[in-house]
C-alpha cells in the first residue's frame, strides 16, 4: 500500500508541476503540447553549443591551446544550465512544498508524512533531471570527444577510457551545478518558511522570487568572461571569482577530466564546498518543513486583506472600465503567480538594461553619443517588455471556477468589455514606464529633448499595446488557458530580428532630436501608425464575431462557411 500511494503522489506531484485547474475543460488531457514547447526551446539552445563542440573538432591547435580555447564555451554551457535551472526553480516555487489544499486533502487520509515527502523530493528530482537532459543531452554526445585526448583513429577514440571519463565528468558537473542552483533556491524557500508566519511568509515569497529572477538573469548576462589562465590567475579577479558558481563547476569539470589547470584549483574546491553547503541547508530546511510546518500550514491562515490602506481608488472612465481595471489592478497585486510571470519578462528587460547601461549614463545636450542612444534604446527596451509581460499574464486566469461572476453579470455590449481590458493595459504597462521614463529624462535631459523622446515613446507605446491586443476577446485574468498558443519560442526568434531593427531606429532618432525636420518625420510616421492600429483594433472589437471569450477552445475539427452572411438565405425545411 505504500509503494502505491508513492507512485500515484509521485505522478501528481510531477503533474503539478504546471497548475493544470488554468488550462481550457477541453483540453485537460493536452499538457504535452506546452511541455513539448518547453522542451523545443531547451533543444534549440542545446543545438547551438552542440554546433560550436563541432567547430573545435576541426581544429588545428595544440591540444593544450584547444583545452583552453574551449573554457568559454564550456563556461557558457555552464552558465546557461545554472540558469535555466534557476528559472525552473523559481517558477515551481508553489509546486516544491506542500501548499494548504494538499496538506487538507492528504492529512485525514492514512498516508504518512514519510511518504509525502519522498514523492515530492522524486517529482521535484525529476523534473530537474528532465531539464537539465533537454538543455544538456545533445552537447553530452558532442563535447567529450572534443575533450578526450586524441586517437588515432575512430575505434582507438571509443575504445579509449578518457572519452568515458569526460562523459561521465561532463554529466556530474552539469547535474552538480543544476542542483547547487536549485538547492540554494529550496534552501533559502525552507528557511523563509521557518523563521516566518505563514502568513508574512506568503507575502515575501513574491518579493524572493521576483529577487531571484532578477538575481539569474543579471548574473548570466553581466558576468564577465574570465576564461583564461591569466584572467583566472589575476588576484584582482579572485574576490570576483568567488561569487560566480559557473566558473566553480568549471574547475570542476577539469578536475573531473584529467585536465586540471593550477588556475582551476581553487575553484574546483569552491564547488564541492558549495554544493555541500547547498545540500545540507535544503535537506535539513525540507525535512523541518514537512514535519514541522504541516500543523502551521493548516492552523495559520494565508494572504489576509490588509485593514489598512487607501479607501479610496481612482476612476478610470465608466462604472464598467473602472471595475475592470481595478480588478485587473487588485489581482496583480495579489496573485503570487501572475506576480512572478510579469517578473520573468521585467527581469529580461531589466538585465538587457543593466548591460547597456554598464558604461554609464551621459549627461547633457550631445544626444548622438554612444551612452544616450544606450538610454534610449533602454527605454524602449523596458517599454516592449513590459508590455508584452503583461499581456501575456492577462491570458493567464487566477480563479477559473469564479468567472461564472463575469458570465452572469455581463449585460453590456463586447466592445465595452474589450475597451476596457485595452484600457487596463495601458493604466499597468504603458503608463508606468513612461511616467519613469519622463521622471528619469527630464532629471538629466534639458526638458524640451525630453519632452521630444517621451512623445515618440507615448506613441510607440500606444502602437504596441493595440498590437499586442489584437484578437485578445477576454477580460483580464478570466478566461482559460490552451497549450500551445503561446508561441514562445516563436516569440523568441521575432525579438531576435527586431532588436537590430530597433537599434537602428533608435540610432536614427539620437540623430533627429537635434534636427527638427526629421524629429518631425518620426513623429508624423508613428502618429500615423498609432491611429491605424488603433482603429484595426476598435473595428475587430466592434465586427460581428466579437464576443467577450471565457473558455478558450481548440479549432473545431468541421469549418462552417457562414454563408448566410454573405446573403444567401438559410435553407428551410419542407412542411408535412
Amino acid at each position: 500500500m505504500t509503494k502505491l500511494q508513492f507512485r500515484v503522489l509521485y505522478r501528481e506531484f510531477l503533474f503539478r508541476m504546471v497548475d493544470l485547474e488554468l488550462l481550457s475543460s477541453s483540453a485537460q488531457g493536452d499538457l504535452g503540447k506546452l511541455l513539448g514547447q518547453v522542451a523545443a526551446l531547451l533543444i534549440f539552445v542545446s543545438l547551438g553549443f552542440t554546433l560550436a563542440a563541432f567547430s573545435f573538432g576541426d581544429s588545428r591547435m595544440a591540444r593544450a591551446d584547444l583545452l583552453i580555447g574551449a573554457w568559454s564555451l564550456e563556461h557558457s554551457l555552464l552558465a546557461m544550465t545554472m540558469l535555466v535551472v534557476g528559472i525552473f526553480a523559481v517558477l515551481s516555487w508553489d509546486s516544491t512544498f506542500l501548499d494548504q489544499r494538499d496538506v487538507l486533502v492528504l492529512a485525514p487520509l492514512p498516508v504518512r508524512p514519510r511518504t509525502l515527502f519522498l514523492a515530492k523530493v522524486a517529482a521535484s528530482a525529476t523534473a530537474l533531471s528532465l531539464t537539465v537532459v533537454a538543455l544538456d543531452a545533445f552537447p553530452s554526445l558532442a563535447w567529450p570527444p572534443v575533450l578526450a585526448p586524441a586517437s588515432s583513429s575512430l575505434l582507438n577514440l571509443i575504445l579509449s577510457p578518457a572519452l568515458y571519463r569526460s562523459f561521465a565528468a561532463y554529466w556530474i558537473t552539469t547535474l552538480s551545478a543544476g542542483a547547487f542552483i536549485f538547492c540554494s533556491v529550496l534552501g533559502v524557500q525552507g528557511l523563509a518558511a521557518q523563521l516566518l508566519p505563514r502568513h508574512r511568509f506568503l507575502r515575501l515569497s513574491a518579493f524572493l522570487q521576483t529577487a531571484a529572477f532578477c538575481l539569474f538573469l543579471s548574473v548570466y548576462f553581466l558576468e564577465p568572461s574570465l576564461a583564461t589562465p591569466k584572467s583566472l590567475a589575476a588576484p584582482e579577479n579572485q574576490r570576483l571569482l568567488a561569487w560566480l558558481p559557473a566558473y566553480w563547476f568549471l574547475g570542476l569539470f577539469q578536475e573531473l577530466n584529467g585536465s586540471m589547470h593550477p588556475a582551476m584549483i581553487p575553484l574546483a574546491r569552491r564547488a564541492w564546498t558549495g554544493l555541500a553547503i547547498a545540500v545540507f541547508v535544503t535537506c535539513t530546511a525540507y525535512l523541518l518543513s514537512y514535519f514541522r510546518t504541516l500543523r502551521k500550514i493548516i492552523e495559520e491562515p494565508d494572504i489576509l486583506p490588509s485593514s489598512r490602506g487607501l479607501k479610496w481608488s481612482p476612476r478610470c472612465g465608466n462604472a464598467l472600465q473602472t471595475a475592470i481595471v481595478q480588478f485587473t489592478v487588485r489581482t496583480l497585486l495579489r496573485s503570487r503567480q501572475h506576480r512572478v510571470t510579469l517578473a520573468f519578462y521585467l527581469g529580461i528587460g531589466f538585465a538587457i538594461v543593466i548591460f547597456l547601461l554598464r558604461g554609464g549614463v551621459a549627461r547633457g545636450e550631445q544626444f548622438a553619443s554612444h551612452e544616450n542612444t544606450r538610454l534610449l534604446f533602454s527605454s524602449f527596451v523596458i517599454l516592449c517588455v513590459w508590455i508584452v509581460g503583461t499581456r501575456i499574464v492577462f491570458s493567464i486566469p487566477l480563479a477559473l471556477r469564479a468567472n461564472w461572476i463575469f458570465r452572469i453579470t455581463q449585460i453590456r455590449s463586447a466592445p465595452e468589455y474589450l475597451s476596457a481590458s485595452r484600457r487596463a493595459l495601458f493604466v499597468l504597462a504603458v503608463a508606468p514606464v513612461w511616467l519613469a521614463s519622463a521622471t528619469f529624462f527630464l532629471s538629466i535631459w534639458p526638458w524640451q529633448a525630453a519632452m521630444e523622446h517621451l512623445m515618440i515613446l507615448g506613441l510607440w507605446g500606444m502602437a504596441g499595446a493595440y498590437v499586442s491586443l489584437i484578437g485578445f476577446q477576454k477580460i483580464p485574468f478570466t478566461c482559460s488557458y490552451l497549450p500551445g498558443k503561446s508561441y514562445f519560442h516563436i516569440g523568441l526568434l521575432v525579438a531576435m530580428v527586431l532588436m537590430p531593427l530597433l537599434g537602428k531606429g533608435v540610432e536614427f532618432e539620437s540623430r533627429a532630436l537635434s534636427d527638427p525636420v526629421c524629429y518631425s518625420k518620426i513623429l508624423i510616421v508613428l502618429a500615423i501608425a498609432a491611429i491605424a492600429v488603433r482603429w484595426r483594433s476598435i473595428a475587430l472589437a466592434k465586427s460581428d464575431e466579437a464576443i467577450v471569450q471565457f473558455e478558450e477552445l481548440p479549432p473545431p475539427a468541421i469549418l462552417s462557411l457562414g454563408l448566410h452572411r454573405d446573403g444567401v438565405l438559410p435553407i428551410k425545411p419542407h412542411s408535412t
